[in-house]
Formats: C-alpha cells, sequence, structure tokens
C-alpha cells in the first residue's frame, strides 16, 4: 500500500511537463487515428489505381478502419500488461514512437496492402499511447482535480481529430499529410529526457509480484465487467458512427461534387464537440456522480444518432449542428470513463486492468466496423447502417444503470 502522498505525487512543475507531452502524443494519436477515415475516398481508389463503387469503397475501407482497431486492441491490453512489470515511462517513449514511424511510412505506402500494415502499427501504438498516459496522469496527479484532469486530457484525442479535419482541408493530397508522423517522433525525444517514472508505480515494485491471473481476482470481477461492457459497447458505436461520418456525408453530396470542404468541416466539428464534452466531464462527474453522467450521456448518444441520420438524406449544413451534438455526447462519455474506469483497480494492477476494460471489446468493435460495408447493402445506404450503430449506446444505458454508482477508494493503493 502506498500511505505517503508526499512520496506519490510529483512537483507542479514536473507534472505540468508530463500533463504537457501526455496531451500532445494522446492528441496526435487522435490525428493519427482518424486521418486516413477523413481521406478514405480518395486514397483507396487511388491505391486501387482507379474509379471503385460505393460498395467496393465500403469492403477495402472497412479492411483498414478494422485493421487499425483490431492493432489498437491488441496494443492496449498488451502494452498495459508491460507497463505493469517495466513502467509507464519505458512504454510510453516506445508506444509514441511505435505510431509516429508507423504514421511517417504511410507517406511512401506503395499498395493497400502495405497499408494495412502500417495502419496495425500506429493502432497498437496509439492503443497504447491512450492507455498508458491515462493511468499515468491518473498516478501522478492530486486527487482533488484528477477528474477534472483526466478529463481534460481525454480532450486531446477529439482535438487530434480536428487536426485530421484541418489537414483534409489544408491538403488534398492525402500523402502529404502523413508527415505529421515526425511531430510524435519529436515528443519521444522529450519524454525520454523530461519525464521521470510514476512515483506509485515504483513504490509498488518493493511489494508482493502481481501476474495477469490477479486481474481476475474476485475482488476485482465485478469493475472488471462492469468497465469492459460499458467501455466496450460505446467503441463499438464511437468508432463504427465516427470512421464512416465523412463517407457518409459524401454520400449525401451530388455526384460529382468532390466533398473536400465538407468533410473536412465535419470533422472539425465532430471534435469540437469532443472537446467541449472532455473539458465538461470532469465538471458533470463531480457534480453529479459517474453513474449518473454516463447515463444521460447514452441517452444524448441514441437521440443525437435519430437526429443526424433519420433527418438528413441530402447535405445541408444542419448537419454540421447535429454532427456537433453528437460528438458532445462522445466526449463527455470518453472523458468521464477515462476517469472512472482507472479508479476501479489498484496501481499494481491499474494498467492491465483498465486496459482489458478499454480494449476487449475492441475486438467487437473492429468486427463490426469491418461489416459496415454488407451493412451499407442491407439496410439501403450508409446513413441507416450507421444508425444501427446507435444499439450499442442502449447496451451500455443498461449496462450503467443495472449498476451502483462506484467510487472506489483503491485509486491510492
Amino acid at each position: 500500500m502506498e500511505t505517503n502522498p508526499a512520496q506519490t505525487i510529483l512537483s507542479p512543475k514536473i507534472r505540468a511537463m508530463a500533463f504537457i507531452l501526455c496531451v500532445i502524443s494522446y492528441a496526435f494519436g487522435g490525428t493519427v487515428s482518424t486521418l486516413m477515415s477523413v481521406y478514405l475516398p480518395v486514397a483507396v481508389p487511388q491505391l486501387l489505381n482507379g474509379t471503385i463503387t460505393e460498395a467496393r469503397l465500403g469492403e477495402v475501407g472497412a479492411y483498414i478502419s478494422a485493421v487499425s482497431l483490431y492493432g489498437w486492441m491488441i496494443g492496449g491490453i498488451l502494452f498495459g500488461i508491460i507497463s505493469d512489470k517495466i513502467g509507464r515511462k519505458k512504454v510510453l517513449v516506445f508506444v509514441t514512437a511505435l505510431y509516429g514511424a508507423a504514421t511517417l511510412l504511410t507517406v511512401f505506402v506503395p499498395n493497400w496492402y502495405m497499408l494495412l500494415v502500417y495502419r496495425f502499427l500506429s493502432g497498437m501504438g496509439v492503443g497504447g499511447v491512450l492507455l498508458v498516459t491515462t493511468i499515468y496522469i491518473s498516478e501522478i496527479w492530486i486527487e482533488k482535480t484528477r477528474p477534472i484532469m483526466v478529463g481534460v486530457l481525454a480532450v486531446a484525442f477529439p482535438l487530434g481529430i480536428v487536426a485530421s479535419g484541418g489537414l483534409n482541408v489544408l491538403f488534398s493530397e492525402w500523402r502529404q499529410a502523413f508527415w505529421l508522423g515526425l511531430i510524435p517522433l519529436i515528443t519521444v525525444v522529450l519524454i525520454g529526457l523530461l519525464l521521470p517514472e510514476s512515483p506509485k508505480w515504483k513504490n509498488i515494485q518493493n511489494g508482493p509480484a502481481t501476474s495477469i491471473n490477479d486481474l481476475f481476482n474476485e475482488a476485482y470481477r465485478p469493475n472488471l465487467v462492469t468497465g469492459s461492457v460499458i467501455f466496450g459497447a460505446v467503441l463499438i458505436g464511437l468508432w463504427g458512427i465516427f470512421s464512416w461520418l465523412p463517407t457518409w456525408v459524401q454520400s449525401l453530396l451530388p455526384a460529382g461534387q468532390d466533398g473536400q470542404k465538407e468533410r473536412g468541416i465535419t470533422m472539425m466539428l465532430l471534435g469540437m464537440g469532443g472537446i467541449v464534452g472532455g473539458v465538461m466531464s470532469g465538471f458533470l462527474i463531480r457534480a453529479f456522480g459517474s453513474r449518473k453522467t454516463l447515463m444521460l450521456t447514452f441517452v444524448g448518444c441514441v437521440g443525437a444518432c435519430c437526429l443526424l441520420f433519420i433527418t438528413n438524406k441530402v447535405f445541408s449544413t444542419i448537419v454540421y449542428a447535429e454532427a456537433g451534438l453528437l460528438a458532445l455526447c462522445f466526449g463527455i462519455s470518453q472523458g468521464a470513463l477515462s476517469s472512472y474506469i482507472p479508479e476501479l483497480f489498484p496501481t499494481s494492477i491499474r494498467a492491465t486492468a483498465t486496459g482489458f476494460c478499454f480494449n476487449v471489446g475492441r475486438f467487437f468493435t473492429a468486427t463490426a466496423v469491418f461489416f459496415v460495408g454488407s451493412l451499407v447493402t442491407l439496410f439501403g445506404g450508409f446513413g441507416n447502417a450507421l444508425l444501427a450503430f446507435s444499439v450499442t449506446f442502449v447496451v451500455a444505458l443498461l449496462a450503467a444503470y443495472l449498476t451502483r454508482d462506484k467510487k472506489s477508494n483503491l485509486i491510492n493503493s
């Protein structure tokens, strides 16, 4: 047990530096994750050397989106286990370098098969970054403002989404946008030189060794199931919709219109809504508690999906506002879950358990996204296919409703 807070909390200056570098790594992870989705309608035909049908675009795009999420799932679980063993800082350096290098290699990708490899590797890196930065900040920050800071950290991901939309507007040639992989590689050097290891992690190294079996200990099992179901369900809905929203916007436009501006602005609005929602999440948790905040957010997600995908058959400016509303709900949910789940577990297994909750549903997420192409045919268009993903928020709502509001006292253990 860690009984002396002075030994587990870093100085304000170091905490601020750590937070800034974690935000940079987290934000560009968001950009890397969504950048290919923005360029999908133009990148896939180019890599296939010609004009393709909507069905073929859905098929190939599904492979590209799914393989990234599979990598994210594996990276999120694997690097959580490793960081519990060797430390937060070492793993953060590696995973940031991994997604940065894979993104940079995308500039030179010769075909869509190699693109799958690079997207898988970048997904692994991003999955590791989102997990380890969350754990690291949770462990070094003071308890009073910890939910707010973790919520603000979660804002970095939609900030990265805004950047991906901006890059789409700035660069019509999709390969040029992937030079941004240089920025995470620079960040890696600063993390390695400037950040200390988590004091909480260092302190528990003198205690009894833990193993992956401890994750399924009876004491942690209810929290593990709850966290996995809620986060997994939300993840399926979020990525099923976000990955294909630019393509849906394109489908609303008249034939022959390139849609570069509309796709870019939509993605930026998604990110901006997520930013506001992420900032709000910490304050909402302090006011209402985690469970009520999550339940209200899931109701909002379902309502916003119905509004967006049922009422719009051709593109108009109202799409921007409704997409922003949906993103606001997404942002609140991600900020709240990023704060809520790590608090359910002690330091010795926190990264492993949080990584499990964050990523066990990612397999189903990737599989669901993979079948979007088939759902388009089944439901008669991208809009109806994406609307089907809103059912996942109902699952998350029911899971949250059936559990008690958890405020774990394990965060300092």
